[in-house]
């Protein structure tokens, strides 16, 4: 689903047939000015999602950024102004809010490991324990934080997981079905593979035909003893019990990537509010 598509469906959602409580009270013409206050330290993101739901209510409005998205922030800063017909302000409203800080509470936990990764090799990667339907979002905000994606969906990516390996009957029946699919198909996507220990480890560094391995749930002592095992001969990836206490721990073993699931479901929103001016 496309950005756009996602903001339609979310004003229909919220506003329905009419947003009555605004039509009520505000006279038709009656415009004003509101500002987006930030009262929390964190990383802004939305800013742009913000300004296309409120044209998308009403082209007339004009919005003036003053924080770019990907911006530390501060209580008190002020990251935008939206001046124009106070109805189709006021309609908007908690959509943008809703959107700025969920998304400002991801990219906001992201920069935070980042920061914790500094001089080590490792680049943090999100997942797929994304919102449903919101996805777009919040990995556009996990990459304002300093993170990198990982797959958008099933499509874009082939990554065998234990119970791929368990269901196809083993670690080279699954990469070979993998081969063999792709060949069939016409695709070149990247594979990665997960493994569970240094058994299944063995037998994917001596089967080869992936591009990456998954270390899933090993411990910082084990990755580091796998990532010298692999050699460079696959890109590594690590993920399972990788927490904001023991991530750098993980980070210097020379791992290329660290997945963290919670970046995106398990997040705290950023806090900010909308202030009328006039």
């Amino acid at each position: 689903m496309t950005i756009d598509e996602i903001i339609r469906q979310a004003l229909e959602e919220d506003i329905g047939p009419g947003d009555h409580t605004s039509l009520a009270t505000i006279p038709l013409h009656k415009t004003g000015t509101s500002q987006l206050l930030i009262k929390e330290e964190g990383i802004l993101a939305g800013v742009d999602i913000a300004a296309k739901v409120f044209h998308t209510l009403d082209p007339s409005l004009e919005f003036e950024m003053k924080i770019p998205d990907g911006s530390e922030v501060k209580p008190g800063d002020m990251a935008f102004t939206i001046t124009g017909s106070s109805r189709s302000i006021l309609s908007g409203e908690r959509l943008a809010l809703n959107f700025m800080q969920r998304m400002s509470g991801i990219a906001t936990i992201t920069r935070r490991l980042v920061k914790i990764l500094d001089g080590t090799p490792a680049k943090i990667l999100d997942t797929r324990k994304t919102t449903p339907l919101l996805r777009e979002l919040e990995k556009m905000a996990v990459r304002l934080g300093g993170g990198e994606n990982h797959r958008m969906g099933l499509y874009d990516m082939i990554m065998i997981k234990d119970n791929h390996v368990d269901f196809a009957g083993g670690i080279r029946e699954a990469i070979e079905a993998v081969i063999r699919y792709q060949k069939i198909e016409g695709l070149q996507l990247k594979i990665e593979i997960e493994v569970r220990n240094f058994e299944e480890l063995q037998e994917v560094i001596s089967i080869g035909k992936v591009d990456r391995i998954m270390l899933d749930n090993f411990t910082p002592d084990n990755l580091a003893k796998a990532v010298r095992l692999i050699d460079g001969r696959f890109e590594t990836e690590a993920s399972g019990g990788i927490t904001i206490d023991n991530i750098r721990r993980y980070a210097e073993t020379g791992v290329d990537y660290i997945s963290v699931g919670a970046l995106t479901h398990h997040i705290k929103s950023l806090d900010m509010s909308l202030k009328a001016l006039t």
